[in-house]
């Protein structure tokens, strides 16, 4: 097989979706696989929504979900340009090339013209298709128009019957040449039109393998129509499975996130994504692993094993993976992921110092097995930057620890030990309440939970092992939000409930 060269070729008129970011995946993994090439196309032709920095937002995006390219818009290559909107010349000798070979054409039809033909055929039942009303102009006369100044836009005569491939998904695929009609390869308006730059491109790029949704198939008949009439050999084709939300429709924005974008304001980690979108509408080799590196999405990726039913979008299923790779995330890195959050939150300010990364790291850690994303972080880590005594004593679920009799003797038993340590342990917390339950006969429950709503202001949360030394720590260090110790929190607990 000579060198696979394939193409991830995106429109900057929106935010990068989760669908695009699958063909991109897929086709980066084939091409590492097959020690090919990936080349990065940016097709900015629609002038009007085409915009730089959907652009700029899409290199950034793809670098974050852990993509890089050979050749590219940023890295140039032996084909550049690599932006579209910078091949006008290129598109336009090529057209030339197709009307004076006779196997292309001008067409001067209003818009106003082709939008009655295609409510006509609409009425009849019949597949709007373009009449070719124009097609037997003299050349003579069509260049007289031309000079005229009458607007033009370039059109491909059509005379196959029919346009077959196999694809490398769906298998042998035949459409009849019936239902295309002549298409525009250059608008009015000098643009060309994307079915005929998208073939001067890949062929000249030399493109091996166009892998693309299944939203293109029906585009595949017209641009090997193009294909045929500059007597070029197409590549082969394989596209990939819709992918569908909950209610098995097209995913859009109302299933939730769909953009690259969201899912990184979300806090899922680029690895999560990663591995999870590769399995949809694929699966391993021994067809049930899950969890795979990249590395071994890259040794076992094989366009055999892509099915062509759809994909459903499973957000719990990707939630699931990213606690998998959260707590595979070494503590520290963790932590630096989790700042721009709690900056957001005003728990942090920049610049944050190393010793404060190393303590967020040891909080994370506390509350980790509780989370699904790091966009969570703010909310589960909230019990360590706020503590409100008198909304604890006060509160629905935790006021019962104040007016049970068991619970306040545990309390007025506990508080003032604690208050006289100076700076408290885990060990030392330990042995103080082995020194309560022998004072009161109180144990298990009845003598931790008023001690855990006491200190932390919820019923609930992570291990008091973990928490007590992140208070302790947290109180010592120079931070916007105050981390309470031990002794501060039990000191406002106990005056909020009148018990010193």
């Amino acid at each position: 097989m000579s060198k696979v060269r394939v193409r991830f070729a995106p429109s900057p008129t929106g935010y990068v979706h989760v669908g695009n970011v699958r063909t991109a995946l897929f086709n980066w993994l084939f091409a590492r696989h097959n020690g090919g090439c990936f080349v990065l196309r940016i097709e900015d032709t629609d002038i009007e929504r085409s915009k730089e920095e959907y652009e700029v937002q899409l290199l950034e995006d793809l670098r974050w979900f852990g993509l890089d390219w050979d050749e590219g818009p940023d890295k140039g290559g032996p084909f550049a340009p690599y932006r579209q909107s910078e091949r006008k010349e290129i598109y336009s000798r090529y057209a030339t090339r197709l009307i004076d070979g006779e196997q292309a054409y001008f067409c001067f039809c209003t818009a106003e013209q082709l939008e009655q033909e295609r409510q006509e055929a609409l009425k009849a039942g019949l597949q709007p298709r373009y009449s070719g009303r124009c097609r037997e102009l003299s050349r003579e006369e069509a260049a007289r128009k031309v000079a005229a100044g009458e607007p033009a836009a370039v059109r491909l005569k059509i005379v196959e019957s029919a346009f077959s491939w196999d694809d490398l998904v769906h298998g042998p695929t035949v459409f009849s040449g019936e239902v295309i009609g002549d298409p525009i390869l250059v608008r009015s308006d000098g643009n060309p039109a994307y079915n005929y730059a998208v073939v001067v491109d890949d062929h000249l790029m030399e493109i091996s393998h166009v892998i693309r949704g299944d939203d293109h198939i029906s585009n595949t008949p017209r641009q090997l129509a193009v294909y045929r009439a500059l007597g070029w050999e197409p590549p082969r084709f394989a596209h990939l499975s819709t992918i569908l939300g909950s209610d098995r429709t097209r995913l859009s924005k109302r299933h939730g996130a769909t953009s690259l974008e969201s899912f990184r304001e979300l806090g899922i980690l680029p690895e999560a994504l990663r591995n999870y979108l590769a399995l949809l509408g694929w699966s391993a080799a021994d067809g049930k692993t899950e969890i795979l590196s990249l590395q071994e999405l890259v040794e076992q990726f094989s366009l055999e094993r892509i099915t062509k039913s759809p994909a459903v979008f499973d957000p719990e299923k990707l939630k699931w993976l990213n606690r998998h790779y959260l707590k595979q995330t070494p503590l520290r890195q963790l932590a630096e992921l989790s700042v721009p959050g709690l900056v957001k939150a005003q728990y942090l300010s920049q610049p944050v110092a190393s010793a404060v990364i190393e303590w967020l790291g040891r909080v994370l850690e506390a509350v980790l097995k509780n989370l699904d994303t790091l966009g969570q972080v703010p909310s589960a880590t909230r019990l360590v930057f706020e503590y409100d005594a008198a909304a604890t004593v006060a509160g629905d679920e935790t006021r019962h620890v104040v007016e049970d009799p068991q619970g306040l003797e545990v309390l007025k038993a506990f508080i003032p030990k604690v208050l006289a340590e100076d700076g408290l342990s885990y060990q030392r917390f330990r042995g103080i309440t082995k020194s309560v339950q022998k004072e009161t006969g109180k144990k298990g429950k009845d003598l931790f939970h008023p001690i855990r709503v006491a200190v932390t202001g919820a019923v609930s949360g992570p291990e008091l092992e973990k928490l007590i030394p992140v208070f302790e720590e947290g109180s010592k260090l120079p931070l916007p939000h105050h981390v309470k110790s031990v002794a501060e929190r039990l000191r406002e607990f106990a005056t909020a409930a009148k018990l010193l």
